[in-house]
């Protein structure tokens, strides 16, 4: 066997025994892998690391990324959504989200139990329970991982949800306490923020470009005490367009006008051309109240608002109503075949998620990030729900000040109470709404970090030009991830085998209620053990609100759960489900009781 067959079968060994709980878990065989350096590089490409952890965790994390696209794009009725009504789409949905939030929560689990015995990662940032722009409410309340999910080794992650559940229903018990907790304990948290299923609607409708999974750890949690899912406006540009801007006496942030900031460009980059200035933001005439305004302000200067009739330097078509985060990866510039410069950037607004994890790559590539904090309404101008977001709720003249922020009279007092909510819900989780404009650093606790990005492609991607899964043979499918940090950047190709028949392959990757929602006999399957950590993670992501805890007890409230995300029938079928366990199990499901 020459050099090169023995390493590329030593490489295949390695991740193959560092990444086996997963594959054994998902019941799933590595054939073979490939590894393109974006930039950097590392000498010994079986042991090193590019990030904060260990070459075994990133390794784990990789294949995390890798098994929950492939686990969905398999699974997760990709296309079943296309013309369908809203309710039959977000069934779908619901059942996409489902099997990414699964695949991805299981690996992690696996993952935790490599961790050194003092390390824990805790998810600070999820999304998937808001409605976007032009979904209905059920729309919006999806599967998914959010705030407070722990991964750990049991005593670390026992100890450390005791104090997640006390962040979250002890007002007096605050983020510094938290983290003083950490400090005496001498345990290190990693966190993360999560969106397991970008492009949700994409997917369900059977769009060939767009949904990915979305892994973010820092090297420390976010400074988050609550679950969190809002939006926030994003600008983001090449770092070189702000310093030079900076340089001139000029500041570019979120609300700086979009005509400084074209001229700002043409400074960096003498000769452009407005019209090769090519400005992603979301669109569609839902957002037109909130950020039509800028719109308007680059077109005025000429700039070229992307939309599908144009391709970018991948040599694929844009898309732009949905996905916020992908497209940060294309923010620079570049010459086309006739030595003409192009610039790429992103402007708008994202959901937090995607707004913080596209504003920390901020710290890994030569991007600048500017975000601000927005409501979850579109009644107002982007400027103006920014400055109501600054606003006092308890204040006794908020209706007026909100009146002044707006320039608006009469506005509903049902709008007032929403506005009241959103800040106080961003208060309670810790989101900096003392500042006019925000960067990722002010999020994370020591305001320095390091990040490892990781992204999973089920479907092509426009602006890096990854692959999505691909069918290599009637079992092995190609899975492409990427993962990116300060040291290096590069993109991972594996090709995974199903260890069972496409069916049995399915329940793997499926969420165990969803099996029984779906008719599968719960009464007649053989029990084990792990059933009851099983459902109590999907308990947790289905429907986290309705749970709460007590020293080792977990209640269920059913009249908590959201109809949105477990319909009024399927609740039933939970309540015999879980009845039928506690009383067949009982000791393994001891921690469990039901309530009303």
């Amino acid at each position: 066997m020459d050099h090169k067959n023995l390493k590329k079968k030593n490489l295949i060994a390695q991740w193959a025994f560092d990444t086996r709980p997963i594959l054994g878990r998902l019941h799933l065989w590595l054939q073979d892998i490939d590894i393109e350096w974006i930039t950097g590089q590392t000498e010994d490409e079986l042991n090193d690391a590019i990030s904060f952890v260990d070459a075994k965790t990133e390794k784990m994390i990789a294949m995390t990324s890798a098994v929950t696209a492939l686990g969905t794009r398999l699974f997760g009725r990709y296309g079943e959504g296309k013309g369908l009504d809203k309710k039959q789409l977000d069934l779908v949905k619901k059942d996409a989200d489902a099997i990414s939030a699964y695949s991805m929560s299981e690996s992690l689990w696996y993952l935790s139990r490599t961790l050194p015995e003092n390390h824990a990662i805790m998810v600070c940032l999820g999304e998937g329970l808001m409605a976007k722009a032009g979904e209905t409410a059920e729309m919006g309340a999806n599967p998914l991982l959010g705030f407070g999910r722990i991964y750990a080794r049991p005593q670390v992650a026992k100890f450390l949800e005791a104090n997640v559940v006390r962040l979250i229903n002890d007002p007096s018990y605050t983020w510094e306490d938290f983290r003083k907790a950490m400090l005496l304990k001498d345990i290190t948290v990693w966190g993360a923020a999560i969106d397991t299923l970008e492009c949700t609607s994409r997917f369900a409708k059977g769009e060939k470009t767009g949904p990915l999974t979305v892994f973010h750890l820092f090297d420390q949690p976010l400074a988050i005490s609550d679950q969190y899912e809002g939006y926030i406006g994003n600008l983001v540009l090449p770092k070189a367009v702000v310093k030079k801007a900076a340089e001139e006496s000029i500041l570019i942030n979120f609300f700086t006008p979009r005509q400084i900031i074209v001229d700002s460009i043409e400074m960096t980059y003498p000769g452009i051309k407005p019209e090769n200035i090519h400005v992603w933001t979301l669109s569609g005439k839902a957002r037109q109240a909130r950020i039509g305004k800028i719109w308007e302000q680059w077109t005025s200067k000429g700039a070229h608002l992307v939309d599908e009739n144009w391709k970018l330097p991948t040599g694929i078509a844009p898309f732009t109503d949905a996905g916020t985060y992908a497209p940060t990866f294309a923010v620079k510039p570049w010459k086309d075949e006739h030595n003409k410069t192009h610039v790429f950037i992103v402007d708008g607004y994202a959901a937090s998620a995607e707004a913080i994890q596209g504003a920390s790559l901020a710290s890994i590539l030569d991007i600048d990030a500017s975000l601000a904090v927005l409501s979850s309404k579109f009644a107002f101008k982007y400027d103006q729900d920014a400055a109501c977001m600054k606003l006092d709720p308890d204040a006794d003249d908020f209706a007026s000040q909100m009146e002044t922020a707006t320039g608006k009279t009469n506005i509903d007092p049902a709008l007032i109470e929403t506005y009241k909510n959103s800040i106080r819900l961003a208060k309670n989780a810790g989101v900096p709404l003392n500042k006019r404009t925000i960067t990722a650093k002010d999020m994370v606790a020591e305001k320095s970090y390091q990040a490892l990005a990781a992204s999973g492609y089920m479907l092509d991607d426009p602006y890096s030009g990854s692959p999505g899964v691909k069918k290599l043979s009637d079992d092995t499918y190609a899975v492409t991830v990427r993962l990116t940090t300060k040291k290096g950047d590069k993109r991972i190709t594996f090709s995974l085998k199903l260890l069972e028949t496409f069916e049995d392959s399915k329940l793997v990757f499926s969420p165990l209620l969803n099996r029984f929602f779906k008719g599968e006999d719960f009464k007649t399957r053989a029990v084990k053990i792990s059933d009851s950590g099983r459902i109590r993670n999907e308990l947790q992501t289905l429907c986290l609100d309705a749970l709460e805890y007590s020293g080792n007890k977990v209640a269920l409230r059913f009249n908590k759960i959201p109809a949105a995300t477990i319909s009024k029938t399927d609740q039933k079928l939970l309540k015999q489900i879980l009845t039928w366990y506690k009383r067949h199990y009982p000791v393994w499901f001891e921690w469990l009781e039901l309530k009303k």
